[in-house]
């Protein structure tokens, strides 16, 4: 049968007169609906937790937009958790977790046939969307890249320049390495258990990749990914990837055969000419509108995003943000973006 899904046809590099769209963050704050579900879960990690209200806010923006994809909702330190960690909110400042920094409280963390336990209902999620999504909406799957799983696991939280990891990798490699290799393990079978669910195409999150220099960044950004991509297409062929490495810049020229993905997301630190005359080039790519023009809308909007549109034009495109929509965006601007790509 001939694919028709439009975010499937760009990620084998097919050429598309008007670019599939999803955003990151799409099943968010900046909707009413979301808050509301939200509120009705009681706090995020329980709507994490909850299969039918997972399910819920992942389908609210494409009933609302008629995105070209759903992301699965989920967030990327469950894996930590699963493995062991003590994962938990605090309001207005995100996500604390119990720190893995020894070889102690590496040996500590769970086996890998035992994070499914806790994992389970995000798996149940992918399984109601696969089920309730519309027939042209691709499910998107997802995971955090090994690094930047590993500067919350060291660090306990998200901090500006990532210092505690880098801190480790300096004093303790041994103990650095395996926080790595256990990640790298787990979002093996995390993903591969999502693809098994329905989950279409999935895509790996390195928020911090830019933080890494010279050889850091090929042995912990670029590798484990590789990894992890070669392993869920030896299990699954023909599954698309998506590599998100951020902060990457120029070091994005090569992503492609680096990793094995099938499409890499730029983040809106690169420029679209550029990288369609040196990314693009090798396939498919994502991006890259600033999230700061969901909040401010009006021409600035439309400029920028058929400035996107046209130069990513001769080649594999699924338009989306360079980073996630914030919680301050109007969904009103969401929809001039959509109406943008879709109307030229």
């Amino acid at each position: 049968m001939t694919q028709q899904k439009t975010i499937l046809r760009a990620l084998a590099g097919e050429t598309l007169p008007t670019p599939p769209i999803w955003m990151m963050r799409q099943a968010g704050r900046y909707l009413p609906e979301y808050k509301a579900t939200r509120a009705q879960a009681g706090d995020f990690l329980s709507l994490c937790y909850n299969p039918e209200l997972a399910a819920e806010v992942t389908l609210q923006p494409i009933r609302r937009y008629g995105f070209d994809a759903a992301i699965l909702f989920a967030d990327i330190l469950l894996l930590p958790q699963a493995l062991g960690a003590d994962l938990w909110f605090v309001t207005g400042e995100g996500p604390r977790l119990s720190t893995i920094t020894t070889a102690d409280e590496l040996a500590q963390l769970k086996p890998l046939d035992a994070i499914h336990d806790t994992l389970n209902p995000v798996y149940e999620t992918v399984k109601i969307l696969s089920q309730e999504l519309p027939k042209e909406t691709t499910l998107i799957g997802f995971a955090g890249a090994p690094w930047t799983v590993a500067t919350y696991m060291i660090a306990g939280k998200g901090t500006p320049d990532q210092g505690p990891a880098h801190a480790l990798l300096r004093e303790n490699r041994p103990v650095f390495e395996g926080i790595i290799d256990r990640i790298t393990d787990g979002t093996i079978a995390y993903l591969s258990k999502q693809i098994e669910a329905g989950a279409e195409v999935v895509k790996l999150f390195d928020s911090w990749a830019g933080s890494l220099a010279d050889q850091d960044f090929i042995d912990f950004s670029v590798n484990p990914m590789q990894r992890i991509i070669a392993a869920l297409k030896a299990a699954h062929p023909g599954i698309p990837v998506i590599a998100f490495p951020r902060g990457a810049g120029t070091r994005n020229v090569g992503m492609h055969a680096a990793t094995g993905a099938d499409c890499i997301a730029l983040d809106d630190g690169v420029d679209a000419a550029w990288a369609a005359e040196h990314v693009q080039i090798h396939g498919c790519v994502q991006g890259n509108l600033k999230s700061s023009h969901m909040v401010t809308g009006g021409a600035d909007l439309v400029a920028e995003t058929r400035r996107i549109c046209a130069a990513f034009s001769k080649g594999p495109h699924i338009f989306n943000l360079g980073h996630g929509i914030t919680p301050d965006a109007s969904p009103d601007n969401v929809q001039l973006m959509i109406d943008t790509v879709r109307g030229g």
